[in-house]
């Protein structure tokens, strides 16, 4: 090949591959990972679920054909007795026909993982491992539990580690991540939880911080402290202005502060109010978090 020929096919090929670069620069600029996944809390839907207008077997179904949300956050008591064989395989086989994930399962009056007692703090424990085997059965990472205690705020901070360092332990077996909510009594103290989970010092052990259950603690400042052992998040809404915002939490202050944790995790609607219906409220809910996620 003659040198005029050579260096013209050179130019030729390395503009090829300039243009294959760009191309493939661009295709990840269409479709970067998004910086969080949107799930549904059965929450939402608890009063349609009590309420027998629906049907827990239902939820994976309505999560996905009526809010097109493809993962689901569970709710032990609305299969409080049916954590058995052949009721589990029926909501997996549920999940699975209409392709939706199973993040994780909500765990209630199983008794308190800080209790003073030692054999009542002992029970609750083994009271959760049902809970455990059904969270792995269904394909969940997590259960979330409560951390109720008594006593002083370093006593419950102790009797709380205590007893979720044994469900840790418990957990191992199952490989599932033992997250705690802000839910209530200190739990709903940023700085007590977290140091709660630093005295843990387990793997497993993380939170679950919800944008609501805040009473005298600052909810930015509370999320702002859990998010460093999040392992998930729940999007508390409560009601909507005409701009389509959350009128008692800023969603995008919430957001910049869980995406400034490094979360890209799921972020599960959990829609509280009483102004709208369920539905309306989940889609609602769905419809900010959307607006967020296209600005990110």
């Amino acid at each position: 090949m003659k040198r005029r020929e050579f260096l013209e096919n050179s130019a030729l090929l390395g503009a090829g591959l300039a243009i294959t670069g760009v191309m493939n620069r661009n295709a990840f600029a269409v479709n970067p990972e998004p910086a969080f996944k949107i799930s549904l809390a059965q929450w939402s839907l608890h009063r349609a679920l009590r309420q027998g207008k629906i049907d827990n077997l239902d939820f994976a179904k309505i999560a996905r054909q009526e809010f097109s949300i493809e993962a689901i956050e569970y709710v032990n008591q609305f299969f409080k007795d049916k954590a058995v064989e052949p009721y589990l395989a029926e909501m997996k086989k549920r999940a699975e026909d209409n392709n939706v994930q199973s993040v994780l399962i909500m765990c209630d009056g199983e008794g308190r993982i800080g209790d003073p007692d030692l054999n009542a703090r002992q029970k609750a424990v083994q009271n959760h491992e049902k809970w455990m085997n059904a969270a792995k059965y269904l394909g969940c990472h997590s259960i979330r539990v409560n951390a109720a205690s008594e006593g002083t705020y370093q006593e419950q901070q102790k009797l709380a580690a205590d007893g979720l360092y044994r469900l840790c332990k418990m957990a191992e077996r199952y490989k599932i991540n033992v997250i705690v909510e802000n839910h209530g009594g200190l739990s709903s103290n940023g700085t007590w939880l977290s140091e709660v989970i630093k005295m843990v010092n387990h793997p497993l052990a993380g939170t679950l911080p919800d944008f609501g259950n805040f009473t005298d603690y600052d909810r930015y400042k509370g999320v702002k402290e859990m998010m460093p052992f999040a392992k998930g998040v729940s999007a508390k809404s409560y009601d909507f202005n005409e701009k389509g915002e959350e009128t008692t939490i800023d969603y995008f202050k919430m957001m910049d502060i869980v995406l400034a944790a490094g979360y890209h995790g799921r972020v599960g609607i959990e829609y509280e109010g009483d102004n709208l219906d369920e539905y309306a409220g989940i889609r609602a809910t769905k419809k900010l978090l959307e607006r967020i996620l296209a600005e990110k």
